[in-house]
């Protein structure tokens, strides 16, 4: 049984948060955790907060150990951009974009197992 664990609007860059994501991808959440607390990218800090709810998410729904789970999918998609103005010379103006991110997190403890049976 899997369980998810989300985080919207992070006031980071998609661009920055996928590469942390590429490594803890397949492994099993203490394995993951392990990983994200010697980043020192302050967007590995968001990711270990995903991953330890949806740890928490599946040892109050399922009874499951922490142990045992894996992320079986980890992704981040673009949020809302937020759009500023600075002035520039000569009575000009440049656009300023602060890009946002949303992660999601799905652990499950028997992945493959729901596959054989199929």
């Amino acid at each position: 049984m899997t369980s998810t664990a989300k985080v919207k609007n992070t006031g980071l860059s998609v661009k920055r948060v996928r590469r942390i994501i590429d490594l803890v991808r397949g492994m099993y959440v203490d394995e993951a955790l392990h990983t994200l607390e010697f980043l020192p990218s302050p967007a590995a800090a968001v990711v270990a907060k995903v991953v330890r709810s949806a740890n928490a998410n599946a040892e109050n729904e399922q009874a499951s150990r922490g142990g045992e789970l894996k992320i079986v999918s980890i992704f981040a998609d673009e949020g809302t951009s937020t759009k500023r103005f600075r002035a520039r010379a000569r009575g000009r103006s440049a656009r300023i974009i602060r890009r946002n991110s949303h992660i999601t997190v799905v652990v499950d403890d028997n992945e493959g197992e729901d596959l054989v049976g199929a």
